[in-house]
């Protein structure tokens, strides 16, 4: 008897104890200049006071033993510790406050510095104390955590940096040296995942058009156990032809896919949104930057990806409540190897989703590598994310962006293209000719068209279309297309026309 009291007294000895978010943990940066919430667990009705850089407030644990408290705004600075008592004490140490960005989206996002262009030269100079990043771990959930697992905030320095996201690296060393304030990076991200595994679950059901993914992953998780014993049977087959491969001394073939429906699949429409985002949402932040979009490219999801997309922006904002914060993402890289035709429609369906407030687009059209989807320049990419955060985020008045469509006008028998963002002037990147332009005519069908710039417009013709129409520009998956502004921005690619 002695010893099951003992247990039970052990039990609520240590449920009394303060417990804490892995997001509030030493070294984490927190939101300059908004209110920031600290929340965790306690005993019911336990008083629990936090204290940091002069304020001393109090909560108290409600019927659920969660509670919080609001810290007021303070400006960029520390570091500092952070107090927080209850029925024990608790000290958070190495706190900075400055400005904290939310990294999501799939690979191109997830892919790591070490495995970026430069990466041998920058790695081992990036000793940067005031750039912290905290790396969630992939989880698809069924429901909405309230906590992240085996994450902690690690200090950028040459033995922490290669790990981290070489976009999301870029894009913090940017605003660090531009702003001069500590930089905090959320990176959540998974490679291969569509937008719908971030979206949440009433998001997706609220909105006719996005219900179909929903229903859709319904029936890959009916059809699963008789797709996952043709898996295994197809996955021991492949073994065998590994091995005859190794002794013909062949390349082995490429692993079959799992089928979709299992179980905590990352394609899960809402998984990913309720294992790796919906625990952040306590967090005070001040944007996101957003690298997705090559798992929704297909004839399926290309136009409605500008529903979807823009749905995920808005719940992401509502959730968070925090108002229309800024949210910046990549538009799709130059590549290869899809279906021809489909990458342009996510694209466009991409810039689409600028009719947001408080939104902003860089573009990668001209880093992109033919042959693999994974640009290793994520230097550049990291750069122009920074850009529009300095101009979106920060109501900085810079170029930060290329030549964006504006209007085509008609002109005896040539078309003129009006842009905006044109900074200083038009130009060719590499210094010849323009190339990626098309127009047609009534008919419909498509020629490269002779092009030049006059001003800040762009005239085109072809003697074969007598009577051009409509435009298009980088109308491709990997299109040969040098339009820029004298900043060196890329042109946003476009097009005038909806025929298919």
């Amino acid at each position: 008897m002695k010893t099951a009291l003992f247990v039970l007294f052990l039990a609520v000895q240590l449920w009394a104890d303060v417990r804490l978010p892995a997001l509030i943990s030493d070294n984490m940066v927190l939101q300059q200049q908004r209110p920031v919430r600290i929340w965790g667990k306690a005993t019911v009705g336990e008083t629990v006071t936090v204290s940091m850089a002069g304020q001393k407030v109090e909560g108290h644990a409600n019927e659920d033993g969660q509670w919080q408290v609001f810290l007021a705004p303070m400006l960029a600075g520390g570091p500092f510790e952070m107090t927080i008592q209850g029925g024990n004490t608790l000290t958070i140490r190495n706190v900075l406050v400055g400005e904290v960005w939310v990294a999501s989206g799939q690979s191109n996002m997830a892919w790591t510095l070490k495995n970026s262009k430069g990466s041998d030269e920058e790695i081992p100079r990036a000793n940067h104390p005031q750039i912290r990043f905290f790396h969630v771990k992939t989880r698809s959930l069924e429901q909405p955590a309230d906590d992240v697992e085996d994450a902690t905030w690690k200090v950028i320095n040459p033995d922490t940096a290669g790990a981290v996201s070489g976009v999301g690296y870029f894009f913090a060393k940017h605003l660090h040296q531009m702003r001069g304030v500590p930089i905090g990076i959320l990176q959540s991200a998974v490679g291969g995942t569509p937008a719908q595994a971030w979206t949440s679950r009433e998001t997706m059901l609220d909105n006719p058009a996005l219900q179909w993914y929903v229903e859709r992953w319904q029936k890959f998780e009916a059809a699963y156990p008789e797709a996952k014993g043709k898996y295994e049977a197809r996955l021991a087959e492949w073994q065998k032809e590994v091995e005859a491969a190794k002794v013909a001394g062949k390349t082995p073939p490429v692993r079959p896919n799992p089928p979709p429906g299992a179980p905590g699949h990352v394609h899960t429409p809402t998984g990913l949104y309720n294992g790796m985002i919906a625990p952040l949402l306590p967090y005070a932040i001040r944007g996101a930057i957003w690298y997705q979009g090559e798992a929704n490219a297909g004839p399926t999801d290309n136009e409605l990806y500008r529903t979807l997309f823009a749905e995920m922006i808005q719940d992401w904002r509502r959730n968070w409540g925090q108002g229309p914060f800024p949210f910046l993402w990549v538009q799709l890289a130059s590549y290869g190897r899809p279906a021809p035709g489909t990458w342009p429609v996510l694209r466009d369906s991409q810039t689409a989703t600028l009719s947001l407030v408080n939104t902003g687009q860089a573009l990668a059209i001209d880093v992109g590598e033919s042959t693999d989807i994974h640009p290793r320049d994520k230097t550049t990419v990291g750069n122009r994310l920074a850009l529009a955060a300095r101009a979106v985020a920060y109501g900085e008045r810079i170029v930060h962006s290329g030549p964006v469509f504006r209007q085509v006008t008609t002109e005896s028998g040539k078309l003129r293209v009006w842009f905006d963002h044109t900074g200083t002037g038009l130009a060719s990147r590499d210094g010849g000719a323009l190339t990626g332009f098309r127009i047609a005519g009534s008919d419909g069908s498509f020629y490269k068209a002779e092009a030049h710039v006059e001003g800040n417009t762009v005239v085109l013709a072809r003697p074969l279309v007598k009577n051009p129409e409509q435009v298009r520009y980088a109308w491709e998956n990997d299109p040969a297309a040098n339009l820029v502004n004298r900043e060196g921005l890329p042109a946003t690619p476009f097009r005038t026309d909806r025929w298919q």
